[in-house]
């Protein structure tokens, strides 16, 4: 499945929303290690936050399991689909 570039697109604005920078971009291969700031307080801010903007509700597993942007990106949008 492809991630469709609308949550790229709500996901970069979150991004930049919880990380105070308008220059994040949500790309697939983006990871904690790239963004200033993105420690696990900012990690737990982000979940809530992408939780909140797509209305979708994630596991700790689902959380802890997740590598990059775009693995994020997949889970939300297999939720949404879900919950349509």
């Amino acid at each position: 499945m492809t991630t469709s570039k609308e949550v790229y697109d709500r996901l970069s604005a979150v991004l930049q929303d919880v990380f105070e920078d308008d220059s994040l971009v949500a790309e697939p291969d983006l990871t904690a290690d790239a963004v200033a700031g993105w420690d696990s307080l900012a990690n737990l801010r982000l979940m809530l936050t992408v939780q909140k903007a797509f209305g979708v509700k994630f596991t700790a597993h689902e959380i802890t399991s997740l590598n990059n942007v775009g693995e994020l990106a997949s889970l939300v949008e297999a939720k949404t689909v879900l919950h349509q």
